[in-house]
């Protein structure tokens, strides 16, 4: 198995680049900082919870200086730790007052907020030429993701990069190597399954209207932390992470994991966009929020020489792929001790993949987890025939720090994560709808389902936002 650059080594190599390392020492511990004038200006919008932990990683780089914070939610416990890690940086509620007050002191944003409002802010940020780091999806609908593409192909100075951060793992460079030498070629099918429990799995599915509204918290400013939606009263089963379990605000367990289990071959495979869309099964489907589990297929045709592919998601406790015969223990859950016989117990998998091609099958987990061939017999064939892999130079967050300098080319940048994104809100639909789609991707149309069309745009912004959505 190949390892990454330690981020010692890493920060060496950036330091003999661009100058002399200065030690920061933070309530974060000592971090290596390349010198004041190779490190970018990084603005954070959504610094709580998973905004929180990305402005951590992006720091822990060396490579990048705090320098304003912005947060609907101010003040709130879960910003405490950030607030108290950069105490001397700027502070703002609106993102749009921060760019306005401070866009000429800030190079690059990160965007670690809710999936549906992902899109103004980074709009915003790449028409004022700032780059961008969004988590993933990118955002909630095809044509808001569509949009996000547009705009920085306008602007192809400002570096975009998405989230996902296994894309700069191991299993990035593997299945590229893999691909480019032949081992990975001529597949035709891919389960993937995200099997682990969920927010709203412990939720009535007879829910016939959303939840009564609430006393706002005094640090909230409900009316921004809609940003363009409108119509929802404040409820605490909105916020802090519950967003992800309404069709309203959030991507459920495709949008949640399909951008860390999907997305090699999605990119080296050269999948683009789906011919049809089918929720094969859904358990506990309602209106409001996602079911208890979904099996969604998608359909991708041939592309150059390389053959048509299913794709299909299982989520939910209890619904999981067929497993290959010699399929073997790896990727079970380690907490769980393999059963007596030898024998998988399917439940106990962790997220991952299942690869078919016509001569090999894959197995493989999520994020930077890479893939092993099965079963071990045929893995033993194939030893000698493997290539080198080469090691990551980099993770993530420097990718994407470096791609600001110009020393690399982002991984993830919104022309490969924008159609994998657009990818999981055909399936959100389908699932939304419980139907099957059929869709042209040259079109980029919905052909037998009128209202499963105007999905793929959604509600027009509330009035004071429709200029986010001009290109």
């Amino acid at each position: 198995m190949n390892h990454y650059f330690s981020r010692r080594s890493f920060l060496k190599k950036t330091a003999v680049a661009g100058g002399a390392l200065a030690l920061a020492n933070s309530t974060l511990g000592n971090i290596a900082l390349a010198s004041a004038n190779e490190r970018v200006n990084l603005a954070c919008v959504g610094i709580g919870n998973r905004g929180g932990e990305i402005i951590r990683d992006l720091y822990k780089t060396g490579l990048c200086n705090i320098v304003a914070l912005c947060d609907v939610d101010m003040e709130a416990p879960h910003t405490q730790g950030v607030l108290k890690e950069f105490p001397d940086v700027p502070r703002f509620k609106d993102f749009r007052e921060m760019f306005d007050k401070m866009g000429n002191q800030i190079e690059a944003v990160s965007v670690g907020v809710p999936d549906f409002s992902h899109f103004p802010i980074t709009m915003m940020a790449i028409d004022l030429g700032k780059h961008v780091y969004v988590e993933k999806p990118l955002a909630r609908t095809f044509y808001e993701v569509e949009l996000l593409m547009q705009k920085a192909k306008k602007h192809p100075k400002v570096v975009t990069q998405m989230g996902n951060q296994g894309h700069s793992g191991a299993n990035y460079f593997q299945f590229k190597a893999w691909k480019e030498a032949g081992i990975i070629k001529n597949v035709t099918r891919i389960d993937a399954h995200m099997n682990n429990p969920r927010r709203w799995h412990e939720w009535d599915v007879n829910i016939k209207n959303f939840p009564n509204a609430e006393k706002l918290p005094p640090t909230l400013d409900w009316d921004l932390w809609q940003v363009h939606t409108a119509g929802h009263s404040y409820n605490k089963d909105f916020v802090n992470g519950q967003w992800r379990c309404w069709y309203d605000f959030g991507m459920g367990a495709l949008g949640d994991w399909g951008a860390h289990i999907l997305d090699t071959a999605h990119e080296f495979l050269e999948m683009g966009l789906p011919t049809s869309i089918e929720a094969v099964k859904l358990d506990g489907h309602n209106s409001f929020f996602f079911p208890m589990s979904s099996t969604i297929k998608f359909s991708f045709p041939k592309r150059k020489s390389m053959p048509a592919i299913d794709v299909t998601w299982y989520d939910g406790l209890d619904n999981l792929p067929p497993i290959p015969k010699g399929y073997g223990v790896s990727g079970l859950d380690p907490d769980i001790p393999p059963p007596s016989t030898g024998e998988i117990e399917p439940s106990n998998l962790n997220p991952g993949k299942i690869i078919y091609s016509k001569d090999l099958t894959f197995k493989g987990g999520s994020h930077s987890s890479i893939l092993s061939i099965i079963p071990e017999e045929k893995a033993k064939d194939m030893e000698n025939k493997l290539p080198e892999v080469p090691d990551s130079p980099s993770n993530h967050y420097a990718n994407f720090l470096n791609a600001c300098k110009g020393v690399e080319k982002a991984r993830s940048p919104f022309s490969i994560s924008g159609p994998l994104s657009q990818v999981f809100c055909l399936g959100v639909i389908a699932q939304r709808l419980n139907t099957k789609l059929e869709f042209d991707p040259i079109k980029k149309e919905i052909t037998n389902d009128a209202f499963a069309n105007a999905l793929l745009i959604g509600p027009p912004p509330r009035k004071g936002w429709e200029d986010f959505f001009i290109v």
